[in-house]
Parts: C-alpha cells; structure tokens; sequence
C-alpha cells in the first residue's frame, strides 16, 4: 500500500507539466519547479529500477500471485519512468555541466519528454490507486 501511494504522490507531481505544456510560459514555471522535482526524480528512478530488479529476481511470485507481480512490475517501471523524467534536468545540470553542446541535445530531448511525463503521470495514478487496492484484495 505505501508503494502505490508514494507512487500517486509521484504522478502528482509529474502532472502539472501538462497543464504547463500548454501555457505560453511553461519553461519558466518548469524551470522554477525544476530544483526540487530533480531530486525526487532520481530518488525515485533509482526506486523504480531497483522495484525492477525486484520483480525479475521474484520471478516465484509469478506463478503464485501473477496480478500483484505483474503490478509490482508496472508500478516500478512507470515509478522509474517517472523518476528519470522528473529528475532529467537536475542530471543534466550535474552530469553535462562542462558541456555545451551535450546540453543542447539533453534540452532537445526535455522538449520531445515534456509532454509525455503528464501522461505518464496519470498513468502512474490510476496504477497507484490499483496497487493499493490490490493490496487490500492480497492481503486479506
């Protein structure tokens, strides 16, 4: 249950990029926002990658509980998915620093990943609402 909420509040923060795709001034507003959604993105994507690994090395739990391995996988991608979009721009910043022209390339690609994180977003809700209530159907 804390896996899926800490995924809804994730997606949460993930979603106002769309409403800001569209307004006029969304780099600006994305750029003050930029800081602290950074941080959570790579705490989080390192969650996410190591949910992955989790599920894989779990494989046992596909033949005795398929729909809560399955769910813990999609959560930990979209978790990672998330995470590595949240926090693109604080490892761009920190990783590409020194170089020009790899930030040009990185801040190509933020366009082409902007929209989608939002989308993204609403699938990591609708995914974190499913894992809390798949963990009351498997706990019971």
């Amino acid at each position: 249950m804390f896996y899926g909420i800490t995924l809804i509040l994730l997606s949460i923060i993930a979603v106002p990029s769309l409403l800001l795709a569209k307004k006029p001034n969304a780099k600006e507003l994305l750029e003050k926002v930029e800081p602290y959604q950074g941080w959570i993105g790579l705490v989080f994507c390192i969650l996410g990658l190591w949910g992955i690994i989790s599920a894989i090395l779990n494989l046992g739990w596909l033949t005795s509980a398929p729909i809560w391995w399955a769910t813990l996988l999609l959560g930990s991608i979209v978790q990672a998915a998330l995470g590595f979009m949240l926090g693109f721009g604080l490892a761009n910043r920190l990783f590409l620093a020194k170089d020009p022209t790899a930030q040009e390339k990185a801040a190509a690609l933020r366009e082409k990943i902007a929209p989608k994180q939002g989308k993204l977003g609403l699938l990591g809700i609708g995914v974190g609402v499913w894992m809390i209530v798949a963990s009351f159907m498997y706990s019971i």
